[in-house]
């Protein structure tokens, strides 16, 4: 009923917040009216911020993580251990490793993880370009660092089936990670202890 009284635009910004994860119908409401209330300049600056991501970001063509410039900063970093590949499901766990300093090798982001559940495929993930790289690459270890979920899981299982064949070791990061959790919420510590106990699978 409130709701009815609010002007348009207020309400459709709520709606737009809403429509995010993790944010609820009031959180949306106090984000919006935190706006309002907030210097003429900071609303104009977020939507400008917006309008840049928007525009400037892309997928690097390498590695597939989200990148102002292609290849991407740690694609083309001839510092890095160009033998050790890295595959994660999100952008976002490339940063939680990043953040542990355990690792210092190249990634390959999936962009999701199998679901049936979803109808999520492996063709609707980076899997046929991640196997095209491995054929065509150098690498000496690939690292499987998909979430400890049922569909990490599942997408771990498949792509070392896939990867199966070809001459190069296998690993999977340690159990040390929370069943049911994701790499993006892990600590530092948990996480690189995980790099430094990965196993064979």
């Amino acid at each position: 009923m409130a709701q009815s009284v609010l002007p348009r635009s207020v309400q459709r910004l709520i709606d737009e917040f809403a429509r995010l994860p993790g944010i609820g119908p009031k959180s949306a409401s106090r984000l919006t009216f935190y706006l309002l209330r907030a210097a003429d300049n900071q609303p104009g600056e977020l939507a400008t911020a917006l309008q840049e991501l928007k525009e400037r970001t892309r997928l690097c063509s390498v590695c597939f993580n989200i990148t102002e410039e292609d290849p991407c900063p740690i694609c083309s970093d001839d510092n890095r251990d160009a033998r050790l590949l890295c595959i994660v499901e999100e952008p976002l766990d490339v940063l939680a490793i990043e953040r542990s300093r355990a690792y210092n090798g190249r990634y390959h982001v999936l962009h999701g993880a199998i679901s049936p559940v979803e109808g999520i495929g492996p063709e609707d993930l980076r899997i046929n370009e991640l196997v095209a790289r491995v054929a065509g690459g150098n690498f000496q270890e690939i690292i499987l660092a998909t979430n400890p979920t049922l569909e990490g899981e599942s997408t771990a299982l498949y792509l070392q089936r896939r990867l199966a064949d070809r001459d190069v070791r296998l690993t999977r990061l340690a159990r040390g990670l929370p069943v049911g959790g994701d790499l993006e919420y892990t600590d530092e510590i948990t996480l690189g202890r995980a790099f430094e106990g990965r196993q064979n699978v």
